[in-house]
């Protein structure tokens, strides 16, 4: 008979694998707690703001490029320069619907006069004799105001010369008081050609007030009032499209204010940012601005041009 087969060898074992599987231990919890943990605080959008978040918008109170206060004098007037200028930090484009703040609405355009025809008026810029910044806080005291097509009744020297000569058409500003009646400020805006034009005169009131040659004008309105015009003062300007608006602020009883004076710089932000800038510029790109054009004769609420005195 013949042989049985020989039996099959042993299956030879596969060989190792060259690497092993470890396992990966699970993420952290980020939106939820594991049990007996406290959830990690997440930013807030007020601490994502403070980093230079998305669409965050802050100012600087910028002198020369560095954050500080220069004590000036001006044609034999003390003043310290504050120039406010606006940082806009790269944001995502935003979704449909929503608004960035800052943002000029769709309707309006302050690049030019050639899209922004109407002039402005007292009125229109200072509607009343008391100006509320924020619901719920003490309002300025509106004492005077004042229009002219004449924009070197504002400004004096070269500065004064340099409207004129870059074409502005007319300044409206007024004088205004503190609630506590310790601070007086005028403000106002100069109404250029075009953001170009806005923008020269911006970039050499610095050089102006460094050297001395020249000043925004402060405007008496009356007994009690005089510090505005001859007393040391605090300014600030910045442009938006074709306007340079500008503030200055004096202590009332005519003492230089110190260069730490917390209140000087709330009331520029005030006059420049919330009230002529958020309110009545704003209101402009949405046509919302009414009266009537100012005279080349100018006007003013007490009936006559009545420019300050050096």
């Amino acid at each position: 008979p013949a042989p049985p087969p020989a039996p099959a060898p042993p299956p030879t074992p596969d060989p190792p694998p060259a690497t092993e599987s470890v396992p990966v231990p699970d993420p952290p919890h980020t939106h939820g707690s594991a049990p007996g943990a406290a959830p990690e605080p997440q930013p807030t959008r007020r601490s994502a703001a403070g980093r230079g978040g998305a669409g965050s918008r802050f100012w600087q109170a910028v002198v020369g490029g560095a954050a500080v206060l220069v004590l000036l004098a001006l044609c034999g007037i003390g003043a310290a320069a504050v120039l406010i200028e606006r940082t806009e930090q790269a944001a995502p484009d935003p979704s449909p619907g929503t608004t960035v703040p800052g943002a000029e609405p769709a309707g309006g355009d302050l690049d030019s006069r050639d899209t922004d025809r109407q002039p402005l008026t007292a009125k229109e810029v200072f509607p009343g004799k008391t100006l509320v910044i924020t619901a719920g806080e003490p309002a300025y005291e509106v004492l005077k105001t004042h229009s002219s097509g004449s924009c070197a009744v504002a400004a004096t020297g070269e500065l004064g010369d340099l409207l004129v000569r870059l074409g502005c058409s007319q300044v409206v500003r007024a004088t205004v008081r503190t609630a506590d009646r310790r601070r007086l400020a005028t403000v106002g805006l100069f109404n250029l050609p075009d953001r170009g034009t806005a923008q020269q005169v911006q970039g050499r009131i610095r050089e102006l007030l460094d050297e001395r040659q020249g000043r925004f004008r402060g405007m008496a309105a009356g007994d009690g009032t005089e510090a505005v015009s001859t007393a040391a003062a605090r300014v600030g300007w910045q442009v938006r499209g074709h306007y340079v608006a500008y503030c200055l602020v004096v202590r009332a009883d005519g003492e230089p204010l110190p260069a730490n004076d917390t209140t000087a710089r709330e009331i520029l932000y005030d006059m420049l940012e919330l009230h002529l800038d958020q309110s009545v510029l704003q209101r402009r790109t949405t046509g919302g601005y009414a009266g009537q054009p100012t005279t080349r004769e100018g006007a003013d609420r007490h009936g006559g041009e009545d420019p300050p005195q050096d």
